[in-house]
């Protein structure tokens, strides 16, 4: 971001107010639902890497778009993963 002339994250305070992915404080969450929620999160961060890739190349940042690709790779093999994990019950969400 510096790098380009914007601002980087600054404090946790920071951090929160710009999350995407919702909180779970819920006293107990059952490992299924658990399985659902991070696999949701994992594919809607893909989504957002994917538009920031977009708008690295509109840029030609190079560099952050080849970092990109590597986290999206991890992303989709995590997201692989808990997709085949929770198949087990039926589920198809991919």
């Amino acid at each position: 971001m510096r790098k380009l002339g914007g601002t980087t994250l600054r404090s946790i305070g920071h951090i929160a107010k710009l999350q995407r992915s919702s909180d779970n404080d819920a006293e107990y969450v059952d490992p299924q639902d658990m399985l659902l929620e991070l696999g949701e999160d994992n594919r809607e961060m893909i989504a957002s890497m994917r538009k920031v890739h977009e708008l690295c190349d509109e840029h030609r940042d190079i560099a952050t778009a080849s970092l990109l690709e590597e986290y999206i790779d991890q992303a989709e093999k995590r997201s692989w993963f808990l997709f085949e994990a929770s198949r087990g019950q039926g589920l198809t969400h991919h």
